[in-house]
C-alpha cells in the first residue's frame, strides 16, 4: 500500500474533526468553548468510550463485532468497586480482578465466534445479555443484595486512592485520557508494527486467503477479543473509578458508542481496512459533538439524533469509497 493510500482516510477524518471543531468556534456558548477547561472535560468525558473503542478496532478489523463491552464494563466495574470498596485486598486485587473480568469475557467471545463459529453478532450478543446477569449478581458475591450499587463507605467516601488518581489529573491533563492515549499508541504498535498486526488484517481482508496462507486465524481472533474484553476491563476501572460506585447497570448503550466511533473514524465494518489513528479521530469528533450540543443547551434526545445521523453519514461515505 502507497503512502498516500494510508494517509488519505486519516486526512479525511481529520477534516472531519476540523470542521467539528469550527462548528464549536461558530458556536462557542459565549466563549465557553475557547477555554481550556472545556476541551480536557471532553477527554476526559470521551477517554472511558475512547479506551472500547480501541478493543472494538481490532476485533472489527477481524471482519467481527463485540456487543458485549458495555456489560462488561458493567460486570468488570462491579469487581473493581466490590475489592476495591467491600474488601481489604488492596488495589493490585482490584485492578487484576476488573482486568481479569474483561478477559475472560473476551475469551469465552473468541471460543464462541473463532472455534464454534457462531456469528460474532450472535455470539457477543449472548454474552452481552450473560454479562449484564452476572453484574446484577456481583453485589451478592460482597454481602449485598443483587442488582443494587456497590457504595462507598463513610470513611472513603472519595473512593480509594486508585480510583482517586484514575479520575484526577496529571500535569493538567486527565489521567483517564493519558491511559487512553497510552493504550492508543499500544494497539497501533501492535497493529502496524508487529506480526499480530498483520493477521489481523489480512484475516479481515480475506479469512479464507489467510487460512490458506497458514495464518492461525482461530488463535488469532481469541486473542483480539481477549484484547477488546481486557480494555473494557480498564475502561470499568476509570468508570468506576469517575463515580465512585459500581453500578450494575453501567456500561449501558456503550457498545454502540464505541462501533459509532470506529465506523466515524473510518474502519471498515467488513474488516481488513482502517486504523487505531483513525479511532481515535473518531473519538474525538463524537465527543466534540456532544460536548458543543451540551454547552449550548442541547437536550440528550437531540444529541442522540444527531449522532445517529452522522453515523448513517459516516457508513454511505464507506460504500461510496
Amino acid at each position: 500500500m502507497r503512502v498516500s493510500e494510508a494517509l488519505t482516510p486519516l486526512l479525511r477524518a481529520g477534516a472531519a474533526l476540523a470542521l467539528v471543531v469550527v462548528l464549536g468556534c461558530a458556536f462557542p456558548a459565549g466563549g465557553t468553548f475557547f477555554q481550556a477547561a472545556t476541551h480536557l472535560a471532553m477527554l476526559r468525558a470521551s477517554s472511558v468510550t475512547g479506551i472500547l473503542a480501541l478493543g472494538m478496532t481490532l476485533v472489527i478489523l477481524t471482519a467481527g463485532i463485540d456487543l458485549s463491552v458495555g456489560s462488561v464494563l458493567g460486570l468488570a466495574g462491579m469487581m473493581f468497586a466490590g475489592v476495591s470498596l467491600q474488601s481489604e485486598l488492596g488495589p493490585v486485587v482490584a485492578l487484576g480482578a476488573a482486568l481479569v473480568t474483561g478477559a475472560a469475557c473476551g475469551a469465552a467471545n473468541g471460543a464462541l465466534a473463532a472455534r464454534l463459529g457462531l456469528q460474532p453478532f450472535i455470539a457477543t450478543l449472548a454474552t452481552m445479555v450473560a454479562a449484564r446477569g452476572f453484574a446484577k449478581l456481583a453485589p451478592a458475591a460482597f454481602g449485598q443484595s443483587p442488582g443494587t450499587k456497590i457504595m462507598p463507605g463513610a470513611d472513603a467516601i472519595d473512593g480509594t486512592p486508585l480510583m482517586q488518581m484514575l479520575a484526577g489529573d496529571w500535569l493538567g491533563i486527565p489521567v483517564v485520557g493519558l491511559l487512553f492515549a497510552l493504550c492508543a499508541a499500544a494497539c497501533a504498535f501492535a497493529l502496524h508494527r508487529m506480526v499480530y498486526g498483520r493477521h489481523v488484517l489480512a484475516i479481515g481482508g480475506n479469512e479464507t486467503a489467510a487460512r490458506l496462507a497458514g495464518i492461525p486465524v482461530v488463535r488469532q481472533k481469541l486473542v483480539t477479543y481477549v484484547l477488546c474484553g481486557t480494555l473494557a476491563g480498564l475502561a470499568a476501572c476509570c468508570h468506576v473509578a469517575q463515580s465512585r460506585l459500581g453500578d450494575p447497570e453501567a456500561g449501558a448503550m456503550y457498545e454502540l458508542k464505541a462501533i459509532a466511533a470506529v465506523v466515524i473514524g473510518g474502519t471498515s465494518l467488513m474488516g481488513g481496512r482502517g486504523g487505531v489513528m483513525l479511532t481515535v479521530v473518531g473519538v474525538l469528533i463524537i465527543g466534540y459533538i456532544e460536548k458543543i450540543l451540551s454547552i449550548n443547551g442541547a437536550r440528550e434526545h437531540w444529541r442522540l439524533v444527531v449522532q445517529g445521523g452522522i453515523i448513517v453519514a459516516a457508513v454511505l461515505l464507506q460504500r461510496r469509497r
